[in-house]
């Protein structure tokens, strides 16, 4: 049988080998690439992200990954977004007054949180659904670790008889927002897994487990 392989999607995003260190520990095989053929042929895709929605949508579109999340999604085959690699997955987000296109593959936007103090930087708990994948096993007053100051604080897909209705899992700063989501093939976190020791350890061993 051979080994699960994991691609790490490179669009000048930064963050890369933390993500590809905290991945490499589940046991799989990673290969951090732009090669629209060594994304779309591995087993699992991550999209991970960081600073602002508009560099991040620009560097993905200069490689493809657009049309990458899309083509692997339409085939039934996993896609992790994390943190902006997960903003970027809704329709748009705004910064500074700046509207942008994300990849659409949900409906709503990204805004910035009400919130005294931003950004949002630390540990918090999420609460998460009994029928998630991701935090299966972990105990409610687990934390994990963010660093932002957007999110997507509603989820706005409709209910489909074609498929299962998504695990959606929200924190709060200053107000409710969506700290994760599962929906078919395709997850995100709005926090940062390879940044959040153990638990963030263990919640990518449920999705690796899964691929």
């Amino acid at each position: 049988m051979s080994a699960t392989k994991v691609a790490v999607l490179d669009y000048g995003s930064g963050n890369l080998h933390s993500a590809t260190r905290a991945v490499a520990r589940t046991g799989v095989q990673v290969e951090v690439t732009a090669d629209p053929q060594v994304a779309l042929a591995a087993d699992g895709l991550v999209v991970p992200g960081v600073g602002a929605f508009a560099a991040c949508m620009a560097g993905l579109k200069a490689v493809r990954g657009d049309r990458i999340i899309g083509q692997r999604l339409a085939g039934g085959r996993p896609v992790l977004g994390i943190c902006v690699g997960m903003q970027i997955l809704f329709d748009k987000g705004v910064e500074f007054g700046v509207e942008t296109d994300g990849c659409g593959e949900w409906p709503g936007t990204v805004e910035r949180l009400d919130a005294p103090v931003l950004p949002h930087m630390g540990w918090n708990t999420v609460d998460a659904p009994d029928n998630s994948v991701l935090f299966a096993g972990m105990d409610r007053d687990t934390r994990f670790y963010f660093v932002h100051s957007y999110a997507a604080q509603k989820w706005e897909l409709p209910p489909s008889e074609l498929m299962a209705p998504p695990a959606l899992t929200w924190a709060e700063h200053g107000v409710r927002f969506l700290a994760a989501v599962e929906n078919g093939p395709l997850s995100a976190t709005q926090f940062h897994p390879e940044k959040s020791g153990d638990a963030g350890a263990e919640l990518l061993r449920n999705w690796v487990g899964n691929l």
